[in-house]
């Protein structure tokens, strides 16, 4: 009896202390998450813009109500705003506030409106979702951002698009007079996750003098043949984490610049990518420094451009790291920036009234390359590249497009296109150069004036050390 009585007690203690670690959880949760309706309780964190009014048809417009359920969300302390699955939202810009995180449910989709009056007055802040001066923001949930940018496509071309420019304004110039996706200006602590950014007229994500943003399991669709479609743009921005993401668009992936202030610590790690132009790309906006930059665990498939620096503007760039990446780049027409480089450093003067930064202090490490052209390394007189190294890096070198080799691509600005032997590496302006267990393979019989393995005149290109540097046909 006493036994039993024991084992009975033992029990309802583990019962009872279930109970409490459950509801400790769940109250846990919902402290974190919130819950997916909205109430009028204290613990609230969580806004249904369904509860707001909004209608989600992807017809009628439902900014205000979106707005309405952000602004409540925010003064309440912050918290989730909810767009529930099943439904379109169409909207004109939102604007993020402090604390609130956008929760697209799984087969959700906000619509970004397609005329000029759905935007600001200012083309800077043409954004279908726009966050300023604000922190802890984010956006998540698993559902859809669309651009519709094939709206904005003036003329359809395999070779590019022509789109519609809202330049007749007077709000900016050019054929770029677009509406960007989701920009984040002068915020802290933004967190992008779990979501879908797709169709951006203009580029995609767009994080501007932001310290400390994470991105991670994003995926990023731009149509193919569509220019600037950008996926990441990383501005005059610090302490950045780009994790797990897939982007496939007509432009650059990942592209750090400097317009106004230094960018510092930036890390790209385990994506994939695919695009016509450069897959990873420092510049053109290049006015200040780049240091401290990473990127890892990368594929890239079918690109114009891998690896590419283009510093036009007097910035200095030093401390950059690429490993463990795998590239693939072919060519495409050549009104896209790239000739097929897996390797791209330029560094030269945009124009006369640029200056000339220094490139120094790059390791390219663990990198495997099937390309159509060789990899391009070029300074300019005061602007040399400097401590450059290749630790075991394989290129594979072979022609399988029609397109037109022989050319080397300065764009934009110094020389543009200009005719030129193509080469497995080509050398200008250089001082210190290590290449260290560097494989160069050729295949196929279409390498008709591609056999020179490395181009480069001694007078411009000084101190280089190769060990173990291999050049053989492919067996």
């Amino acid at each position: 009896m006493a036994h039993l009585l024991i084992q009975l007690s033992l029990f309802l203690f583990t019962f009872i202390q279930l109970q409490l670690t459950t509801s400790l959880s769940l109250s846990t949760t919902l402290q974190l998450f919130g819950s997916h309706t909205s109430t009028s309780t204290s613990t609230t964190t969580s806004f249904s813009v369904i509860d707001y009014g909004a209608i989600g048809d992807g017809i009628n417009y439902d900014t205000p109500y979106i707005q309405s359920a952000i602004d409540a969300c925010s003064a309440s302390g912050g918290g989730h705003v909810i767009f529930p699955a099943g439904k379109d939202y169409l909207t004109a810009t939102i604007y993020l506030k402090s604390g609130v995180i956008l929760e697209i449910e799984k087969g959700a989709r906000i619509l970004g409106g397609t005329k000029l009056g759905d935007y600001p007055l200012e083309s800077m802040r043409w954004y279908v979702i726009l966050a300023e001066n604000v922190t802890d923001v984010g956006i998540s949930g698993g559902g859809v951002i669309d651009g519709q940018g094939l709206k904005f496509v003036n003329k359809f071309d395999v070779k590019k698009n022509v789109m519609v420019s809202w330049n007749n304004t007077g709000a900016c110039y050019g054929d770029e007079c677009r509406p960007r996706l989701v920009g984040f200006l002068s915020c802290r602590n933004v967190r992008v996750w779990n979501v879908n950014l797709t169709q951006p007229a203009y580029w995609c994500l767009h994080i501007v003098k932001c310290d400390n943003t994470s991105i991670d399991n994003v995926s990023i669709y731009g149509d193919f043949d569509t220019p600037n479609n950008d996926g990441i743009d990383i501005e005059d921005s610090n302490n950045t984490l780009i994790t797990r993401c897939t982007i496939d668009t007509g432009d650059d992936a990942i592209c750090p610049k400097t317009s106004t202030a230094p960018l510092y610590n930036l890390t790209a790690k385990d994506c994939w990518i695919r695009t016509k132009s450069s897959a990873i790309k420092l510049g053109s906006a290049s006015w200040f420094d780049f240091k401290g930059l990473v990127f890892d665990n990368i594929t890239i498939v079918d690109s114009h451009r891998g690896l590419a620096l283009q510093i036009r503007d007097g910035g200095n760039v030093s401390d950059i790291t690429f490993s463990n990446i795998n590239i693939s780049t072919r060519y495409y027409d050549s009104s896209w920036w790239g000739r097929a480089e897996p390797i791209y450093v330029t560094n030269c003067r945009r124009d006369q009234s640029s200056n000339a930064g220094f490139i120094s202090n790059l390791l390219f490490t663990n990198i495997t390359a099937d390309s159509e052209n060789g990899v391009f390394l070029s300074g300019c007189k005061g602007g040399l590249l400097s401590n450059l190294k290749f630790i075991n890096v394989n290129l594979m070198y072979r022609r399988w497009t029609n397109y037109t080799g022989g050319m080397v691509d300065y764009r934009p600005g110094c020389q543009g296109l200009v005719n030129h032997s193509t080469a497995g590496i080509i050398m200008e302006h250089i001082e210190g150069f290590e290449v260290e267990n560097v494989n160069m393979r050729w295949r196929g019989n279409h390498l008709k004036g591609w056999n020179n393995p490395l181009n480069f005149n001694p007078s411009t290109v000084n101190n280089i050390s190769l060990l173990r540097f291999h050049s053989s046909l492919y067996q």
